[in-house]
């Protein structure tokens, strides 16, 4: 493990700091240091005022937190920092209250450092942010500047929303470990929404304890501690998605070397496919997700429509233009395939899956493609992104596992065990 407490694992630095051998200023310090040197090309965050950062690392120690550097997403309001929302509509934007998940941050003991850069309203156009382990490369999207700052050790912990693949997509990309909990788990007040059925806010880290640490900070809960072993092996499905044989060689490679292994390590391994409920479900995220973002974006599409995306003004005039028998019939198929899912999920822990279509692409004009992320997002249930691999040009490639809404302890547990097996 690196002496840099900037490459800490937040787990780590939190025990560090608990036994006194590092104290949160220290760790602040490392942190800016490294942003220093590469911010310039990573280009991760969206506002950042070392004095505030500082400030905020300066306080007493407190909750499960206790010091650890947090980046904020910046579709999440904050009280002392601007909220932009990726977008020039927003441009110097500076609201009264933090949104909730900001306020229980700072409950727990976390220093907010800054805002992370996020693609406009956290939708297609994305931002400035590099890829830290290629700048010619996309970190992905929408949660670019959260996913980039964590694998560039910026700071430990960070905030992603997620839509359709936002949170596990550059997390893939980025390869460190992004967690989507069940949808409403942590709640949204003064989060700039976009789709009520969807939008979900989650976490990064630099692996599954460090997300169950923060998660379970933010919402009181008792997420277990992933690092601990698990008594027995999990019953795993093991499914390409809904494009299945569509996806790159390397990622269907990677997904049955992952299944092996667990088999290997004394998992029930079943290759399955999806029922018609399951894929009518991914064939309506779309409708939901334009439709209801056009809802969400009312007033800058009649106040500013000059200052939106040529790619976001398409989308929301198709959004806009659906009839509203359309949306409702695309929100009854989500909810058809959640009872499906849950059908389908009663013979097995978890579902094991790919965490992205590849490598992240080159170039920052796309964030990639989310058809791997989208019909988990729509089930509500709760999903992780695990590193597991290189592809072939060295990137950074992962794998993605799936639990029915409510099972976020498990499935983070689950995650700890995969980790241990990736990584023999």
């Amino acid at each position: 493990m690196s002496t840099n407490p900037a490459d800490l694992s937040a787990t780590e630095a939190a025990r560090r700091i608990d036994a006194g051998s590092l104290s949160p200023a220290e760790l602040m310090e490392a942190c800016l240091d490294r942003v220093e040197a590469r911010e310039a090309t990573v280009r991760a965050f969206a506002h950042l005022d070392p004095a505030l950062a500082r400030a905020a690392a300066g306080q007493p120690l407190s909750g499960m937190l206790a010091g650890l550097p947090v980046g904020v997403k910046d579709v999440l309001d904050t009280a002392d920092q601007p909220s932009e929302y990726g977008s020039p509509i927003w441009r110097g934007w500076q609201p009264r209250a933090d949104a909730y998940a900001v306020a229980a941050a700072r409950r727990a003991g976390g220093a907010i450092m800054g805002k992370t850069v996020t693609t406009e309203f956290a939708t297609r156009h994305p931002g400035a942010t590099t890829n830290p382990h290629d700048p010619a490369r996309t970190p992905g999207g929408s949660s670019q500047g959260s996913a980039a700052g964590v694998a560039a050790g910026f700071f430990p912990l960070a905030f992603g929303t997620q839509t359709a693949g936002s949170i596990l997509r550059p997390a893939a990309y980025c390869g460190v470990t992004g967690f989507k909990p069940s949808h409403g788990l942590i709640h949204r007040a003064g989060m700039k929404v976009m789709s009520e059925s969807l939008d979900t806010i989650g976490v990064f880290g630099r692996a599954a304890a460090d997300c169950a640490l923060f998660a379970a900070a933010l919402t009181g809960l008792d997420l277990g501690d992933p690092q601990r072993a698990t008594g027995a092996a999990p019953r795993i499905a093991v499914c390409a998605g809904p494009v299945g044989d569509a996806l790159p060689a390397e990622t269907l490679a990677l997904l049955e070397q992952v299944a092996t292994a667990c088999g290997k390590a004394g998992a029930r391994v079943s290759r399955i496919g999806l029922p018609p409920a399951l894929l009518a479900a991914n064939e309506a995220h779309p409708a939901v997700m334009n439709g209801e973002s056009a809802q969400a974006l009312a007033w800058e599409r009649a106040a500013h429509p000059g200052l939106l995306s040529a790619v976001l003004t398409e989308r929301m005039d198709w959004g806009a233009g659906l009839p509203a028998d359309v949306l409702a019939e695309a929100r009854a198929s989500f909810a058809a395939g959640r009872a499906a899912f849950l059908d389908l999920m009663a013979d097995y822990d978890v579902l094991l899956t790919a965490a992205a279509h590849g490598e992240a692409p080159i170039g920052l004009d796309w964030t990639g493609d989310a058809s791997c992320n989208a019909l988990w997002t729509a089930l509500h249930g709760p999903c992780i992104s695990l590193p597991a691999g290189k592809g072939p040009a060295g990137m950074p490639m992962s794998v993605q596992l799936v639990a029915p809404p409510g099972q976020d302890r498990a499935l983070l547990g689950w995650a700890g065990w995969l980790e241990g097996v990736v990584g023999r």
